[in-house]
């Protein structure tokens, strides 16, 4: 009886704090969208995936997915978030541009530890090349250590990992300078049993340094106070600095007294609050999610924070300086509020989730994909809310073209991916539906009246900083493809519960060429690399030349994605890491 107590108690007091008159009017039609729309085929059963996030309300948030490679061929694989239901790996056999196919392997862990899972997020903790994967959970943390061929053993005795027994939603992840592994910050929800619960009880987040030089240690964890019920956080260099800071979205629904954060984490200090001295101006939203892009280029990046109603997009004031955090909100004005559902005839407020930041057609544009969702019954926002697609402009606005592509379908959203899973060069989505199966969008294209044809072009970009850190989380690409630089950071953390690690994608164009270079982890940059578009690239720190690597062609057999020093020959014919010419 208390979760339904609960529940009708959210509604209510939701019922009362909305008010219309704080959304602004409609504003006049956009003008009309030039560049490709992408159109996306639902297939999820037919690839083999069949799987749903379950569970009462302590499941409403949640319902996170990871995608990285587990078995070493360069395919994106899938862990999903199951709830009251099991956790469940789908490893990727998709061939390369065809129907996506995937196969469910078991994964060797109790049925207990199996279940409560609400977030997963990927990373390569101890350096030995095999991904890592962090369970976020309702009670006991679990971080699984990556073995070969999608293999995954408990590691928290291993890893010294004080697990905590809170309901945990979101995570991320940074090496901070002169350190072999990477600290670890652990987003908390509400504290269940605290006197007064729901009501004014967060638990405290969690920020974990590594303890030891020597091996993998996580026993002394920092508590953040104060901590006001988060649901997404991101280690994010807002002022181009080389310093990270920890940004952190919070529900208001539950805390009291509470606001959005960001956290000053120098080196050896404990992690301090900005102030609103010091620029930061209090936002109360229930923030959900959180994504990073850098659309002008110039190192100081946007954010993207999902709500209950309006959207934030935030960038710096015109008068912040590297000390102050001062930003505004450009939602409205560059049409990226997604404030209720785009169709149909359900016009209350929308209730968005996960974000994230993609080129999804390939234009050199930053597009933005939300999935959408009512918590579970709240009478105030739209029951039917399809998730957004919302493709950039060259003058920096967003145009609404989820129906148009497809993907307008009935769901009750919660975590994401946006994601090549069959390499060939063209994003899908796959997210994960609270009660109901999740969605897999395969990217079919342009449609025609003939078909569909390819978008514009594309690269993929996979970083290589062995010894440690090896996948370069923290680094910064940059792509210069005609006049037009396109910035990408390297991270773990954001979004809903979901995170994703492997190749970095950057739309192309109608370029042919671009140069890459990349700033790694400890601000060194690298040498400029000349490379052709239409290949998946990649770059391994400290080497002359970077190297393509070809995905196996369609009926190909499965051959090892390892280097090989050869020549380079026009992508299908060759498979493996070839070298690129500078």
């Amino acid at each position: 009886m208390k979760k339904i107590a609960a529940l009708f108690a959210v509604a209510g007091l939701i019922s009362f704090s909305f008010t219309p008159g704080g959304f602004a009017e409609d504003t006049p039609a956009p003008a009309p969208f030039l560049m490709d729309v992408p159109h996306f085929q639902e297939e999820a059963v037919a690839a083999g995936i069949d799987h749903q996030y379950t569970g009462g309300w302590e499941y409403f948030v949640g319902g996170g997915v990871a995608s990285f490679d587990c078995n070493g061929d360069r395919k994106p694989d899938l862990m999903m978030a199951g709830g009251t239901s099991p956790l469940a790996l789908y490893v990727n056999q998709s061939e390369t541009g065809g129907a996506l196919k995937f196969k469910e392997r078991p994964i060797d862990l109790s049925d207990k530890d199996l279940r409560s899972v609400l977030g997963v997020y990927p990373i390569d903790i101890d350096n030995d090349d095999y991904t890592d994967v962090v369970l976020l959970r309702l009670g006991e943390n679990i971080i699984l250590k990556g073995g070969p061929d999608c293999t995954f053993e408990k590691a928290n005795r291993t890893f010294a990992f004080d697990a905590g027994k809170d309901w945990t939603v979101a995570f991320a992840a940074t090496w901070e300078a002169g350190n072999k592994y990477p600290t670890l910050a652990f987003g908390n929800y509400v504290d269940r049993y605290a006197p007064g619960t729901p009501f004014g009880t967060c638990s405290d987040n969690v920020f974990d340094r590594p303890v030891s030089h020597d091996k993998v240690d996580y026993s002394n964890p920092l508590p953040l106070k104060p901590s006001y019920c988060t649901l997404s956080m991101l280690f994010t260099d807002w002022n181009h600095s080389g310093q990270d800071s920890l940004r952190v979205a919070n529900d208001r629904q539950y805390y009291r007294g509470g606001q959005e954060q960001l956290w000053d984490i120098a080196p050896g200090r404990p992690p301090r609050q900005y102030t609103t001295a010091e620029g930061w101006a209090s936002l109360k939203i229930w923030g959900m999610g959180l994504a990073e892009a850098d659309p002008k280029a110039d190192g100081k990046p946007e954010y993207f924070i999902t709500s209950m109603g309006d959207n934030k997009l935030q960038e710096l004031n015109d008068e912040a300086d590297d000390n102050s955090p001062s930003y505004r909100d450009t939602a409205y004005e560059k049409g990226a509020a997604a404030y209720r559902p785009y169709i149909g005839k359900d016009h209350r407020p929308s209730t968005a989730w996960h974000a994230q930041f993609a080129d999804i057609n390939n234009d050199t544009n930053m597009d933005l994909f939300l999935t959408k969702g009512n918590v579970e019954a709240m009478p105030d926002f739209a029951s039917s809310d399809p998730d957004n697609l919302l493709l950039g402009n060259f003058d920096g606005k967003f145009t609404e073209k989820g129906d148009e592509a497809g993907i307008a379908l009935p769901g009750k959203g919660r975590g994401a991916v946006v994601e090549d899973f069959n390499n060939d060069g063209m994003l899908d989505i796959l997210v994960v539906n609270r009660m109901q199966r999740a969605f897999l969008f395969r990217n079919l294209g342009a449609k025609t009246d003939w078909g569909y044809r390819p978008l514009g072009n594309w690269t993929e970009i996979e970083l290589d900083n062995d010894p440690i850190n090896h996948m370069g989380i923290g680094a910064t690409i940059n792509v210069r493809a005609g006049t037009q630089t396109q910035v990408q950071r390297v991270q773990v953390g954001g979004g809903h519960a979901s995170g994703h690690v492997g190749f970095t994608h950057f739309g192309l164009g109608t370029n042919e060429r671009a140069v890459v270079r990349v700033q790694w982890p400890d601000g060194e940059w690298s040498q400029p690399y000349r490379i052709f578009a239409n290949q998946h690239v990649v770059i391994k720190r400290g080497t002359t030349s970077a190297k393509y690597w070809f995905a196996p062609p369609a009926n190909a057999d499965q051959v090892a994605a390892q280097p090989a020093a050869v020549t380079p020959a026009p992508a299908g014919q060759q498979t493996g890491d070839q070298p690129v010419t500078k």
